[in-house]
């Protein structure tokens, strides 16, 4: 790694580029070339050379990226070439939805473990995991090797999830409930909102009829 000050955008994109790359390695691809890899992300290609360039160089000039070593350097330099034991608290019908989905042990996130403080989910398996009372994170978290946490609680029991996973030394935390959390600074958090998406998609489309109207009015002027 060239720089250990890398902006978050770069490693959202980087997780991008893996995605991408993993599914043209699906679809029998061996090289790309940065024109065509930019185009599917919806990048420039000089964005994806900048973004690179951080963790070292890549490619060979006039042929491309070959795919898979590419995907293992992305990944090697993220940290997610190896398994993240995660821990998700809060079973409800999100919670429940994440333990299903398959998607995480496939790209190296296993959560092995399901948290509520309700009697009632207490005990039920989802998935093959057996709901566990909050009160048992913190055994669980050694004997486990967890080192993540997902937060899918009410946003008025967020906190208090929050607070159990970073006494059981957990460092990392995914926030999908709407509550900001109180955290120490060595806690790292990642927040995740889905209604900043539906807000971005519903500007983008007034943004664009506004436009239109405008353009509209401006072409009954010209014929005026």
């Amino acid at each position: 790694m060239k720089s250990e000050h890398i902006p978050k955008a770069t490693i959202k994109r980087l997780a991008m580029y893996v995605q991408v790359l993993e599914t043209l390695k699906r679809e029998g691809s061996q090289v790309v070339s940065s024109e065509l890899l930019a185009r599917t992300c919806s990048v420039n290609p000089s964005q994806i050379r900048k973004d690179l360039a951080y963790f070292g160089e890549f490619g060979v000039r006039g042929v491309g990226y070959h795919v898979q070593d590419l995907i293992y350097s992305i990944k090697h330099s993220l940290g997610v070439d190896r398994v993240w034991k995660c821990a998700l608290v809060g079973v409800g019908n999100l919670g429940k939805a994440l333990l299903r989905h398959q998607d995480f042990k496939f790209r190296g996130f296993d959560i092995v473990g399901a948290f509520d403080c309700d009697p009632f989910k207490i005990g039920e398996e989802i998935s093959g995991l057996e709901v566990v009372c909050t009160r048992r994170l913190k055994d669980a978290v050694k004997e486990l090797g967890i080192e993540i946490g997902l937060i899918t609680t009410p946003v008025n029991r967020a906190q208090r999830a929050a607070n159990f996973l970073i006494e059981a030394g957990v460092k990392g935390i995914i926030n999908y409930s709407p509550a900001m959390l109180t955290v120490p600074a060595d806690i790292y958090v990642e927040h995740v909102d889905f209604f900043h998406h539906f807000y971005s998609v519903a500007f983008s489309i007034t943004l664009d009829r506004h436009q239109d109207r405008i353009g509209g009015e401006n072409a009954a002027d010209d014929d005026d």
